[in-house]
């Protein structure tokens, strides 16, 4: 409702956003560094973070970047079943017949990583999000899974990602083997303070406006509210602007943050 009042050519807080429009924090270039760093190494890599804080996002747009003819990358979104469940999941992303049984299964997901890495010399990317999710005895099948022990080089690279929750999990003794097999960490924060008013100018100018249609005090009630987590300073921003449209404001002040506060709860 508040797009033609303030001169916008699209909703500014939308989710379909393309790689490519991101904004990236200082967080999320050190990912880009980090998850870099992983496919070189072809290891296993974990990256957490708050809800809403744009975790699967940047995994994305780095994915994005990957020039297809030397990366195969399989996405699984979530799995909370039993070991033969992933291995399902993972073998229709691989475009494989599901076996009924699991030796048989992980044994052709193994052969299908073979050969991608052999004839096709591409490298395989397995994502798996949602990670906190996972079973115990799941995660100890995805770190078989990546073990080419009588190789010199690993073939399948693997990039967990999940809430702060899996950190803490995979520092239990029953997952030292595959915590020690991680090589890459990175946790994702929100937007530092000073990263606010540039991510919200951001937006706005990809909606086709330049006009700083939120306050000093409505930015600074913004991150205070939210943490500088993107989800819920979209939504909050998203609210805001609607309380100060209803006002016939020319900007948004911290007075229609906190009245869009219960909106955005």
């Amino acid at each position: 409702m508040y797009r033609k009042q303030f001169g916008l050519t699209r909703h500014p807080f939308a989710k379909e956003l393309s790689p490519d429009e991101l904004f990236v924090s200082q967080g999320g270039r050190e990912l880009e560094v980090r998850l870099g760093h992983l496919l070189e190494l072809r290891g296993i890599g974990l990256v957490t973070g708050e809800v809403g804080s744009g975790k699967t996002t940047l995994c994305r747009k780095v994915v994005a970047g990957l020039h297809t003819g030397l990366y195969r990358v399989f996405y699984v979104p979530l799995t909370t079943g039993n070991a033969m469940d992933m291995y399902k999941s993972i073998a229709w992303e691989l475009g494989l017949p599901t076996e009924r049984s699991r030796a048989a299964l992980y044994k052709c997901i193994r052969d299908e990583v073979t050969r991608l890495c052999s004839e096709n010399k591409l490298r395989p990317l397995l994502i798996v999000d949602e990670a906190q999710h996972l079973r115990s005895d799941v995660l100890e099948d995805l770190r078989l899974l990546t073990n080419y022990e009588m190789d010199s080089q690993n073939r399948l690279c693997l990039l967990l990602i999940g809430q702060v929750e899996l950190r803490r999990r995979l520092g239990l003794a029953v997952h030292e083997a595959l915590n020690q097999r991680i090589v890459v960490r990175h946790h994702l924060a929100g937007l530092a303070r000073d990263e606010v008013p540039l991510y919200l100018e951001h937006l706005l100018r990809l909606a086709g406006t330049q006009l700083p249609l939120f306050d000093t005090s409505a930015v600074e009630a913004l991150f205070q509210a939210t943490n500088g987590l993107p989800r819920k300073l979209n939504l909050l921003a998203h609210h805001a602007l609607m309380a100060a449209a209803l006002a016939k404001a020319k900007a948004a002040t911290a007075e229609h943050v906190q009245a869009a506060l219960p909106e955005a709860a």
